[in-house]
């Protein structure tokens, strides 16, 4: 379920993009917008490119925007973002870029117009670090990677 107010999010076309889409919903109960690449990408495998969108925003304070990646490019293609999710700042004015990296066998060819990830706008919410001389005990106390169990440990 939707919030029912949305947010207003500003977003600047950038010179010569005027016939992209802006980022849109795909359907009634997405959470992510997809944006479009402004620019022709061939993308060996190994390869990563920051891919223009065209576009430049000013979210509002309390906000980022979240750059997640199409499931589908990664499935099919193995195209997807190495930093995901990556954060859109509230006070970044510049163009938005997406990372893509080609993990797939064959080269990928990303054309103007082409759907290339997804946008979430969240919430954020700041810390406030406080300095103590020990921390309260725990049952996983200081078990790191993988020290709750694999597979196996699940209940069946």
């Amino acid at each position: 379920m939707h919030s029912a107010d949305a947010v207003p999010v500003m977003v600047k076309r950038l010179p010569g993009n005027d016939d992209l889409p802006l980022p849109a919903y795909a359907t009634a109960g997405a959470a992510g917008m997809d944006v479009v690449s402004a620019e022709d990408v061939d993308l060996a495998p190994g390869a990563r490119h920051a891919v223009a969108t065209g576009l430049a925003m000013a979210i509002p304070e309390g906000f980022e925007i979240q750059v997640r990646p199409r499931s589908g490019l990664a499935l099919k293609h193995g195209v997807t973002l190495p930093n995901t999710p990556g954060t859109i700042d509230s006070d970044y004015r510049g163009e938005l870029k997406v990372i893509m990296i080609n993990l797939g066998a064959e080269t990928f060819s990303i054309r103007r117009g082409d759907r290339v990830a997804q946008l979430v706008l969240a919430p954020v919410t700041q810390a406030s670090w406080v300095e103590v001389d020990t921390l309260d005990d725990t049952a996983r106390g200081a078990g790191g990677f993988g020290s709750t169990g694999g597979l196996a440990a699940l209940p069946g």
